[in-house]
């Protein structure tokens, strides 16, 4: 139990200090921005409470607030990520499973880029409207939106299989 939360919480410094230090440096094409801190909240065991997982959420997405100067925006989409992340998981694994932590080990696949992807838009969705606070430039959100949601789908593939090995 002690090694899990080490191990949670250095996942939870070294992917606060990637997104902060280099990843919000990243602006492919000038759309897309990898947030890759996320796969924290994707990752987690699914045994912790719902409360508990939006309280972490809030955490990492605040700490990534106060080193991006983006006041609530990252902690209310992590927030609103870990609140729906139950419907996503009864959604993509199969009821018979006891699935601990999501990952493609665990879930194969087809399901979990469904979950990751899934997840993923969800939370740029709400990211990015919070950012614009506008429809009024609907195609660049929607591209913004989209390109971001690939490419950290990327990133997070990229750390999943490395890990997977």
């Amino acid at each position: 139990m002690v090694h899990k939360h080490i191990q949670n919480t250095f996942w939870f410094i070294g992917l606060v200090l990637l997104q902060v230090l280099i990843l919000n440096n990243i602006h492919l094409l000038g759309y897309a921005t990898p947030f890759v801190y996320i796969y924290f909240i994707i990752r987690y065991e699914t045994d912790i409470s719902r409360n508990t997982l939006m309280l972490l959420a809030f955490f990492i997405g605040l700490t990534v607030d106060i080193f991006s100067n983006t006041p609530g925006m990252n902690a209310g989409s992590t927030v609103f990520l870990a609140f729906i992340r139950p419907l996503f998981l009864r959604i993509y694994t199969p009821r018979d499973t006891d699935l601990i932590s999501p990952s493609l080990r665990t879930m194969g696949l087809s399901p979990y880029l469904k979950y990751l992807l899934t997840c993923v838009f969800i939370h740029h969705v709400v990211l990015y409207l919070i950012m614009f606070f506008s429809f009024a430039n609907l195609e660049l959100l929607a591209l913004k939106i989209v390109a971001s949601t690939l490419l950290t789908s990327l990133c997070i593939i990229a750390v999943e299989w490395t890990r997977r090995r």
